[in-house]
């Protein structure tokens, strides 16, 4: 038998082991809900910063792949998930740039606003040639903000947060967020409606 050891004490453990095999399992099925919930904007968000499909998803990867190895860390009494998610996904996509040495970053909604119309066949040949050249427009404007205004765009468009979460993310008031989304909106909306030069 067990000399010298109560079988009270082996119980307790394997009642631990049970706990904490639950604890997983139910951590993992969490976070696999919050991925569904999360991810594509996420990578709406990183693919605003990027322009680029490939890099987008490679990011969002890394970005989720780190959120799961320290999911174990994450406090909901510091940080909603979103903003926890967003910081983990800003700070990925800071470390891509510095890898690869570039400090402005150009942002475009042409393939995602792509990837996210329904296919309808209603537009006429022209109706989609127009909008074609107005996502280029679009895309040649966002790229004239400066990084802060393509951030704060990006986190309220592409990452669909609200304005206490940006405020929250960037380390702003609330207010302060309002403003700068306003002001960048209205210098985007100011550009896109200038005459062409040409």
């Amino acid at each position: 038998m067990y000399a010298g050891q109560p079988w009270g004490k082996h119980q307790n453990r394997g009642q631990t082991r049970v706990s904490t095999v639950k604890e997983t399992v139910s951590a993992r099925e969490t976070f696999a809900e919050l991925y569904e919930e999360y991810m594509p904007k996420v990578y709406r968000h990183i693919y605003y910063r990027v322009n680029n499909t490939q890099v987008a998803e490679d990011l969002t990867s890394t970005a989720f792949e780190k959120a799961l190895t320290n999911f174990g860390k994450f406090s909901s009494d510091r940080a909603s998930f979103s903003t926890w998610i967003f910081s983990i996904a800003r700070n990925v996509v800071i470390d891509h740039y510095r890898v690869q040495g570039r400090r402005r970053q150009i942002l475009s909604l042409e393939e995602t606003t792509e990837a996210d119309q329904v296919v309808s066949g209603d537009l006429s040949p022209e109706e989609e040639l127009l909008k074609s050249e107005e996502r280029q427009r679009l895309q040649v404007c966002l790229a004239g903000l400066s990084h802060e205004e393509q951030e704060i765009i990006s986190l309220k468009f592409g990452a669909e947060l609200t304005n206490r979460q940006i405020a929250k993310m960037l380390g702003l008031s609330e207010s302060n967020a309002g403003t700068k989304l306003y002001r960048a909106v209205r210098k985007l909306r100011d550009s896109f409606e200038e005459p062409e030069n040409g």
